[in-house]
């Protein structure tokens, strides 16, 4: 395997900030409950995950404790350091010992900045849940901002996300660092859209399939469009001409799709990550009974209709359809043919992805 297709992952923070007990859950199908009987982590426990194929994520997961830390830092700091694409730095929001925190932090940036200064780094604001609801906000942005006016120095942009085990905030989070690190990732957003100019979808979402992490989503065609005019809009405003990349417009779209989120009450904003998080639940669940599932088909009393089929390999896909139904003189009828035509085109676009998947 390539050393491009090698991913080294950094996780730091104190002893007690929570950094064994969200990897166990993401990557080893913990439940919250279950993270109670994990033991600290002696010096460093390396994690080496599959993700996609092709891909391979090396996980460093870096305990907290003093001792360990004089090592990071001094004999040990070029073996840390070296070669990585991401450093995830985890704060426990209520640390009795910040000045601490952030004195590993900022030796955490200067060792990374002299041996890996191209690295990603992200801040997970973590234990969010044992702080005031009203306040919780508030508390994020003030640290946020004091951590990246720490971080300005050594020319480290931060992604923060707020976290708790006890929630769906660890999915948004850890879906985010990882489709950082995917090479080809506009290849999935560009296919998804092209594949819901087909079946017209109100939303379709790419898992990983061992995770359930988010890898991709698309709106509606009628979100596409507005989306279209937005940036035809901001291409006029900035006076430039030339294409907007898939970046830009992926980015534009999770704004969008959070403005229409506000405008319609019956789309959760956090519904990705929930849904991260409840069908990983169901799978541990089922498991106790020594079985699986392959796809699932659910019908909401709204007339909207969820599938979740294996896609490829490694990849699940959920397809969210308003049904098209037909009215007869009983009243109201399901369309027999759609789930069968559903079903069939995930089978035809399985060879897309499959390539996409297996690109170098």
């Amino acid at each position: 395997m390539s050393n491009a297709s090698r991913k080294k992952l950094l996780l730091m923070g104190h002893s007690g900030s929570g950094k064994s007990s969200m990897r166990s859950i993401i990557f080893s199908n913990y439940s919250a409950f279950d993270t109670r009987r994990l033991g600290a982590t002696m010096d460093v426990e390396l994690s080496h995950l599959r993700f996609l194929g092709n891909l391979s994520l090396t996980l460093w997961d870096c305990g907290g404790q003093d001792v360990f830390m004089e090592n990071y830092f001094s004999s040990q700091k070029d073996h840390i350091f070296k070669m990585v694409q991401v450093l995830i730095h985890v704060f426990d929001v209520e640390s009795k010992l910040i000045n601490k925190d952030i004195e590993i932090f900022v030796k955490s940036l200067t060792n990374l900045q002299k041996y890996s200064p191209d690295a990603k780094v992200f801040v997970l604001l973590h234990k969010m849940d044992l702080v005031q609801i009203d306040k919780r906000q508030e508390l994020f942005a003030i640290m946020m901002d004091k951590l990246q006016k720490i971080s300005n120095p050594y020319q480290f942009k931060l992604t923060g996300f707020p976290t708790s085990i006890w929630d769906e905030s660890l999915y948004k989070a850890w879906s985010q660092i990882v489709c950082s690190l995917i090479p080809n990732i506009n290849l999935f957003n560009s296919n998804l859209i092209k594949f819901n100019e087909i079946l017209d979808a109100e939303e379709i979402i790419l898992f990983e399939k061992t995770t359930f992490l988010v890898i991709s989503s698309t709106a509606s065609i009628k979100q596409q469009e507005q989306l279209q005019l937005q940036l035809n809009q901001q291409q006029l405003n900035q006076g430039d001409r030339k294409t907007v990349g898939d970046s830009s417009r992926q980015s534009l779209l999770r704004e969008t799709s959070t403005q229409n989120d506000v405008a319609n009450e019956e789309l959760d904003p956090k519904r990705f990550e929930k849904i991260s998080n409840i069908i990983k639940t169901y799978k541990q669940s089922i498991s106790k009974l020594r079985t699986n599932f392959t796809n699932l088909i659910i019908r909401g009393s709204n007339g909207t209709t969820f599938y979740l089929d294996i896609l490829t390999e490694n990849m699940f896909i959920m397809i969210v359809l308003k049904n098209q139904n037909e009215v007869s003189a009983n009243g109201i009828k399901t369309n027999q043919n759609e789930e069968l035509l559903v079903l069939d085109n995930i089978k035809a676009a399985r060879k897309w992805f499959e390539k996409i998947e297996n690109s170098k």
